[in-house]
Protein backbone atom coordinates (compact mmCIF):
# COMPACT_ATOMS: atom_id res chain seq x y z
CA UNK A 1 0.00 0.00 0.00
CA UNK A 2 2.81 2.37 0.52
CA UNK A 3 3.99 4.60 -2.30
CA UNK A 4 7.10 4.70 -4.19
CA UNK A 5 9.38 7.86 -3.50
CA UNK A 6 8.44 9.00 -6.82
CA UNK A 7 4.62 9.02 -6.11
CA UNK A 8 4.47 10.74 -3.03
CA UNK A 9 1.98 13.92 -4.34
CA UNK A 10 3.67 17.09 -4.56
CA UNK A 11 1.16 18.55 -2.78
CA UNK A 12 1.41 16.09 0.57
CA UNK A 13 4.88 16.88 0.48
CA UNK A 14 4.51 20.69 0.20
CA UNK A 15 2.64 20.47 3.14
CA UNK A 16 5.12 18.50 5.24
CA UNK A 17 7.94 20.68 4.31
CA UNK A 18 5.23 23.57 5.32
CA UNK A 19 5.16 21.43 8.85
CA UNK A 20 8.76 20.86 9.05
CA UNK A 21 9.82 24.35 8.83
CA UNK A 22 6.96 25.56 11.26
CA UNK A 23 8.18 23.36 13.55
CA UNK A 24 11.84 24.18 13.05
CA UNK A 25 11.29 27.83 13.51
CA UNK A 26 10.45 26.82 17.38
CA UNK A 27 12.80 23.84 17.96
CA UNK A 28 15.43 24.08 20.53
CA UNK A 29 18.00 22.20 17.63
CA UNK A 30 16.18 23.19 14.43
CA UNK A 31 19.21 21.66 12.34
CA UNK A 32 17.89 18.04 11.35
CA UNK A 33 14.22 19.12 10.54
CA UNK A 34 16.04 22.19 8.50
CA UNK A 35 18.19 19.79 6.79
CA UNK A 36 15.15 17.42 5.84
CA UNK A 37 13.43 20.57 4.43
CA UNK A 38 16.44 21.41 2.36
CA UNK A 39 16.76 18.39 1.11
CA UNK A 40 13.47 17.13 -0.04
CA UNK A 41 13.18 21.14 -1.55
CA UNK A 42 16.19 20.07 -3.59
CA UNK A 43 15.09 16.84 -4.59
CA UNK A 44 11.44 18.46 -5.67
CA UNK A 45 13.71 20.75 -7.90
CA UNK A 46 15.72 18.11 -9.70
CA UNK A 47 12.71 15.89 -10.52
CA UNK A 48 11.24 19.50 -11.74
CA UNK A 49 8.56 19.52 -9.11
CA UNK A 50 9.43 22.64 -7.38
CA UNK A 51 11.19 25.43 -9.04
CA UNK A 52 13.96 28.62 -8.30
CA UNK A 53 11.38 31.46 -8.25
CA UNK A 54 14.34 34.16 -6.93
CA UNK A 55 16.19 35.36 -4.53
CA UNK A 56 15.17 37.66 -1.48
CA UNK A 57 17.00 39.40 0.97
CA UNK A 58 16.90 37.23 4.55
CA UNK A 59 14.94 38.83 7.31
CA UNK A 60 17.65 37.21 9.76
CA UNK A 61 21.12 38.92 8.77
CA UNK A 62 24.02 36.61 9.84
CA UNK A 63 26.97 38.42 12.03
CA UNK A 64 24.98 41.29 10.85
CA UNK A 65 25.82 40.81 7.38
CA UNK A 66 22.65 41.17 4.59
CA UNK A 67 22.75 37.96 2.60
CA UNK A 68 20.07 36.42 0.55
CA UNK A 69 17.59 32.96 0.23
CA UNK A 70 16.75 31.74 -2.44
CA UNK A 71 13.17 31.57 -2.74
CA UNK A 72 11.45 28.23 -4.02
CA UNK A 73 7.80 27.51 -5.47
CA UNK A 74 6.64 23.81 -3.96
CA UNK A 75 2.78 23.83 -5.61
CA UNK A 76 1.01 26.46 -4.18
CA UNK A 77 3.92 27.18 -1.23
CA UNK A 78 7.17 29.25 -0.75
CA UNK A 79 9.99 28.34 0.99
CA UNK A 80 13.62 29.60 1.12
CA UNK A 81 16.53 27.79 1.09
CA UNK A 82 20.43 28.39 1.07
CA UNK A 83 21.62 29.84 -2.30
CA UNK A 84 23.90 28.12 -4.48
CA UNK A 85 26.64 30.05 -6.23
CA UNK A 86 25.09 29.61 -9.65
CA UNK A 87 21.82 30.82 -8.20
CA UNK A 88 23.32 34.44 -7.86
CA UNK A 89 23.86 34.36 -11.52
CA UNK A 90 21.08 32.80 -12.70
CA UNK A 91 18.16 34.27 -10.79
CA UNK A 92 16.85 37.57 -10.13
CA UNK A 93 16.91 39.43 -6.84
CA UNK A 94 13.77 39.90 -5.50
CA UNK A 95 14.24 42.42 -2.73
CA UNK A 96 13.61 42.28 0.68
CA UNK A 97 10.88 39.37 1.76
CA UNK A 98 7.26 40.44 1.27
CA UNK A 99 5.66 40.31 4.97
CA UNK A 100 2.10 40.16 4.28
CA UNK A 101 2.33 36.92 1.94
CA UNK A 102 1.60 33.74 4.31
CA UNK A 103 1.65 30.07 3.40
CA UNK A 104 -1.69 27.97 3.53
CA UNK A 105 -2.43 26.86 6.50
CA UNK A 106 -2.22 23.13 7.06
CA UNK A 107 -3.14 20.74 9.89
CA UNK A 108 -0.80 18.06 9.88
CA UNK A 109 1.56 16.65 12.84
CA UNK A 110 5.51 16.72 12.95
CA UNK A 111 5.67 13.22 12.92
CA UNK A 112 3.04 12.82 9.71
CA UNK A 113 5.25 15.68 8.04
CA UNK A 114 8.74 13.74 8.70
CA UNK A 115 7.35 10.30 7.77
CA UNK A 116 6.34 11.32 4.55
CA UNK A 117 10.00 13.46 3.78
CA UNK A 118 11.82 10.10 4.75
CA UNK A 119 9.70 8.13 2.54
CA UNK A 120 10.08 10.67 -0.05
CA UNK A 121 14.10 11.42 0.12
CA UNK A 122 14.99 8.02 0.65
CA UNK A 123 16.20 8.72 5.00
CA UNK A 124 15.92 7.48 7.91
CA UNK A 125 14.87 9.63 10.90
CA UNK A 126 18.22 10.50 13.08
CA UNK A 127 19.05 8.82 16.05
CA UNK A 128 16.82 10.77 18.91
CA UNK A 129 20.10 11.75 20.96
CA UNK A 130 17.81 13.10 23.88
CA UNK A 131 16.65 10.07 25.17
CA UNK A 132 19.58 9.59 26.88
CA UNK A 133 19.27 13.08 28.80
CA UNK A 134 15.91 12.12 30.84
CA UNK A 135 16.34 14.65 33.88
CA UNK A 136 15.04 17.82 32.52
CA UNK A 137 16.30 20.96 33.69
CA UNK A 138 14.38 24.37 33.49
CA UNK A 139 16.13 26.87 32.25
CA UNK A 140 15.36 28.50 35.88
CA UNK A 141 16.71 25.70 37.46
CA UNK A 142 18.94 27.31 40.34
CA UNK A 143 21.20 23.97 41.90
CA UNK A 144 20.38 23.95 45.89
CA UNK A 145 23.18 24.45 48.08
CA UNK A 146 21.80 21.78 50.57
CA UNK A 147 24.61 19.57 51.25
CA UNK A 148 27.51 21.73 50.05
CA UNK A 149 28.69 23.26 53.51
CA UNK A 150 30.15 22.05 56.27
CA UNK A 151 27.54 22.45 59.39
CA UNK A 152 28.80 24.15 61.87
CA UNK A 153 31.16 25.89 59.83
CA UNK A 154 34.34 25.13 60.91
CA UNK A 155 35.98 28.70 59.91
CA UNK A 156 33.77 30.45 62.18
CA UNK A 157 35.32 28.49 65.32
CA UNK A 158 38.27 30.61 65.50
CA UNK A 159 36.42 33.97 65.67
CA UNK A 160 34.43 32.59 69.23
CA UNK A 161 35.66 34.34 72.18
CA UNK A 162 34.76 33.40 75.60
Amino acid sequence: MSRPAEQVPVQELAQAIYTVNRHAKTAPEPKHLYNMKKEAIHKLIKEKRASKVGLHFSDHPKFSNQHSTLLVKVDNFYFHIPPAKEDFQELEHLGSLDQSFRNPTVKMSLSQAKRIIYKFIGGKPEPNHNKKQKNYRSPYYIPSALGKFEWPSKKSHRHRHY
